[in-house]
Formats: C-alpha cells, structure tokens, sequence
C-alpha cells in the first residue's frame, strides 16, 4: 500500500482482524488544506487521490490541489478520480466484453497468457436494456416474457455468461432480476468497499465510488456514494485502473452533497 503523505492509518475491524484506511484529518495535520471544510464528495475523490497516490495513477500535486479546492475560485485542472466499481448495463455493455475477448485472442495468437487481460476495476454488468411486453394481462406475463427474451438474445446472453466464467473481477446479474438503477441502489452499493486482504486478517477499507454507463447513475449519490454517469467509450477506458478517469474540478463541485 502507498503511503506518500504518510496518512494510512489502522483500527480495529473486529473479531481479531486489523483495518487500514487512508486518514483525511492526518492530512489536514499536516496543513495540507482545510480539508474538514470541503464538500463531501470532493473528499470522497481527495480519498481516492491519496489512496491511489504513486506517482502515476495519482501524483502529488493532484492530492494537494483538491485538499485546496476553493469555491470562489476552483481550479481550472483535472483530477485523475479511480473509481471502486463500474457499473454496466448490457447495451453498452455487451461491446465493452466483446473488446475483452478480443483483447484475450490477440494475446493468445502472441504466444502469451490471455489471462493478463483482465479489468483492474471490479465490473458489475446488469441485464435490464433487452426488456420488450410481448405479454400482458396475465399472471404468467412475467414468465412468457422472460421465455421470449431469452429466445431472441439466447447468443447474446450466453457470451456474457462466458464472460462471467473468465474474468474474475467481472459479474454478471441475469434478466428478470430489476433494472439497473435498482439493482445498484438496492445490491451492489455497499457505501464502505475493502480490498482482497493482503494478510488472513488485514484489509483496507474506502469509500463506495462508481461509474455507470445509463444517464440515471447519480441516482446513487442518495445513499452517499459518488457516482457519475458515463458513455460506454469512457467506462472501457476506466476498466484499466491505471488510466484512471480525468474528474473536472468544477463537475466534482456540481455534484457535492448538501452538508
């Protein structure tokens, strides 16, 4: 784990097990910023910054410009934000594993193991776009509805269980389940996410952060997750965690949350 302003701080998670955390008010200490005063999603984005602080996913300089994020006058800069998750629906979806797969292919035909080509960001991709009433006025409705739309996306929906089984930071949620906004409000949002444990009894715990690719993303800002809604070409550059997503300062400050 990064610690380039050495604010990673640890507690008790309990039943024996040790947190990690990257510590906002041990950055205020040390009079970087008044960052207790600061919206709360921008200090949700300075989190990822200082989480992600190595010299190339985030530099310096990024951690200390958000830290003095003024109002009045925000600066005309980018911020390099990696988010926790992504979330998809299959529309956009759908192309995004398919860039996957050839990605795999291509490293195969080199010679190499195609299993290098994986999402560095956990991927959530909900099936709710492919929905059509053929059906209606009638208790079995639902059930001859899902029927017909398994039929008509049968090669559609068996690529995507193979990209279930191949990538491991990939999951798919089946048709008939809810549409996505509500998959992700009343599922995937776990407001606190933690990392794979680097020890049997260590984890770093962060913030809940998201990108969506379905303009009703922001629903989620209800429950106090930063999410923005992106276009499918954006999320697939945001499945390489080391890219990062390029946050505009002022669009960080049209979402804050009212304190």
């Amino acid at each position: 784990m990064h610690d380039e302003f050495k604010t990673l701080r640890k507690f008790d998670a309990g039943k024996g097990r040790e947190g990690f955390l990257y510590s906002l008010p041990a950055l205020e200490e040390q009079g970087i910023g008044k960052i207790s005063r600061l919206p709360v999603s921008i200090r949700i984005v300075l989190e990822s910054l200082l989480r992600n602080c190595d010299g190339k996913k985030a530099r310096r300089k990024d951690v200390e410009t958000l830290a003095n994020w003024n109002a009045k006058s925000p600066a005309n800069s980018e911020i390099p934000f990696v988010v926790a998750r992504i979330v998809l629906q299959d529309f956009t979806g759908v192309p995004l594993v398919v860039d996957l797969a050839a990605m795999r292919s291509a490293v195969k035909r080199l010679g190499r193991n195609p299993k290098i080509i994986e999402p560095l960001v956990p991927v959530d991709l909900v099936v709710d776009h492919s929905v059509q009433v053929d059906f209606f006025g009638s208790a079995r409705a639902l059930e001859l509805n899902l029927e017909m739309e398994f039929k008509r996306n049968r090669e559609r929906y068996q690529f995507l269980k193979w990209g279930q089984q191949a990538f491991k930071t990939f999951q798919l949620i089946p048709p008939g389940i809810g549409i996505v906004h509500q998959v992700n409000l009343e599922y995937l949002a776990k407001g606190v996410l933690s990392s794979q444990p680097s020890t049997l009894n260590s984890q770093l715990y962060f913030p809940d952060t998201l990108v969506g690719t379905d303009s009703h993303t922001t629903m989620i800002n209800g429950l106090g997750v930063v999410g923005w809604g992106v276009g499918g070409w954006t999320a697939g550059l945001l499945f390489d965690a080391r890219s990062g997503g390029r946050a505009h300062e002022r669009a960080i400050a049209r979402r804050r949350y009212r304190d």
